[in-house]
């Protein structure tokens, strides 16, 4: 699994976090999606590494801008993955 996430410049409000949800989730197949306004921020839980170039194409279509995406490993937490 990855995790990618999106600074954005220009959500102002839940709205826009809606807005930016939907438009990743149509772009890519994602497991999560979380958006937060007043960190500037959407993170993405997928199985696959995304392609950054349709996350960009994807949230920018909307009017608004990217200023980073970055991809990491990620490994999911929980009750029962704990150790």
């Amino acid at each position: 699994m990855f995790k990618t996430t999106i600074k954005i410049d220009g959500m102002m409000c839940n709205m826009c976090e809606a807005h930016v949800n939907d438009a990743v989730r149509a772009a890519v197949s994602a497991s999560k999606v979380n958006s937060s306004h007043k960190k500037g921020i959407t993170e993405v839980i997928t199985d696959k590494e995304p392609d950054e170039t349709v996350l960009r194409e994807a949230v920018e279509k909307d009017g608004y801008k990217v200023l980073g995406i970055t991809t990491e490993p990620y490994e999911k937490k929980g009750l029962f993955g704990r150790k």
